[in-house]
């Protein structure tokens, strides 16, 4: 009787590895800087490499559990209307005597306790999909922000703040340094652990978890949770960088992110998708942005290469994934292969 052995891996494959999306990535990266360089001859120096993070890092951060949040296959657009409550209530928790390192503790709770609440109506009334929870919310948070602080700004914050938004060590950002620090942290926690694996097995079959014992409603709970502490540190480096809040801060950043973290390669399905992805359509959106601003085109031209590059991206994923599924033969059941990676 002959032995049979259940492959749960895959060998490794040069061709495989380098058709993977993120290298598209990284030659739109690189073909970015390139025309960049052509549009303007100030682009290409040292400083532009430094400085140039510092203007789009801060919602970086939400970039980050928005890749979870994706996978997952929900949707959070109440990170905007976070960021800004957050950096509201911590503005008028310091104008009211509260000190500084407290009342950056008030905004990362404040942050934290959003993520909560919209993580514990999504547990409470699963029959609601996660768009009409956080449109909800995104109201709820902003519309408090404007109450706290009406149209008024807020600010005087000490003059040490501000390092968190425009300092450095050794030469590199202080904001960049607490970004790759995030970043390394989520990749771990995506890739290497079981609340990952779980995490890639829910976005593509979530009542087969369920069935299999796994505790979904903690799992995006704790999503919901890490989605709210990374607004908070939106927040903080937000305000930083600004030197002063409002209400109407970070308005329209959950579009942004949701754009970056879609052309990342993470699919809208739920299931699919890497953290290097997002990570390099941060960069590549944000040079992008700083190239174009060099020789003035509009804010208007820009959305339209934006809205093109993220149209393209969905539909080279979505030929890639029907392919894929042709030459394997399999349909809908990949959740094991989704739980291994």
């Amino acid at each position: 009787m002959t032995e049979r052995k259940l492959l749960t891996e895959r060998g490794f494959s040069f061709k495989r590895f380098f058709l993977q999306w993120e290298w598209l990535l990284v030659l739109i990266f690189l073909l970015i800087h390139i025309i960049n360089s052509f549009l303007s001859p100030y682009y290409l120096n040292v400083g532009t490499f430094v400085r140039t993070p510092m203007t789009f890092l801060d919602k970086s951060f939400l970039v980050l559990p928005m890749t979870l949040v994706i996978i997952l296959g929900n949707i959070d657009i109440s990170v905007g209307s976070t960021v800004a409550l957050s950096s509201v209530v911590m503005a008028t928790a310091y104008n009211a005597g509260i000190s500084m390192p407290v009342a950056m503790l008030i905004c990362l709770a404040t942050a934290t306790f959003c993520g909560l609440f919209n993580g514990l109506i999504l547990v409470r009334f699963k029959e609601l999909p996660a768009m009409i929870v956080t449109l909800a919310t995104l109201t709820l948070y902003r519309g408090i922000a404007y109450i706290i602080l009406e149209d008024q700004a807020s600010g005087n914050f000490p003059d040490w703040f501000s390092f968190l938004g425009w300092g450095s060590v050794l030469g590199i950002p202080f904001m960049l340094i607490i970004f790759i620090i995030c970043a390394v942290a989520f990749g771990f926690l995506l890739h290497k652990t079981t609340f990952g694996r779980i995490v890639y097995g829910m976005g593509s079959n979530k009542k087969t978890c369920l069935y299999s014992g796994i505790r979904t409603d903690k799992i995006l709970l704790w999503v919901s949770i890490l989605t709210g502490l990374m607004a908070g540190f939106t927040a903080l480096f937000l305000t930083s960088r600004m030197g002063s809040t409002r209400p109407n801060v970070a308005q329209n950043y959950e579009l942004e992110v949701i754009a970056m973290v879609v052309l990342g390669g993470v699919s809208t399905a739920g299931g699919k998708g890497r953290i290097g992805g997002p990570i390099l359509a941060i960069f590549i959106i944000g040079f992008l942005s700083y190239g174009l601003g060099l020789v003035n085109i509009s804010a208007q031209i820009l959305l339209i290469i934006i809205g093109t590059l993220l149209i393209t991206s969905v539909m080279v994923l979505n030929m890639r994934i029907s392919g894929k599924r042709k030459r394997s033969g399999f349909g809908s059941h990949e959740v094991g292969k989704n739980l291994t990676r």
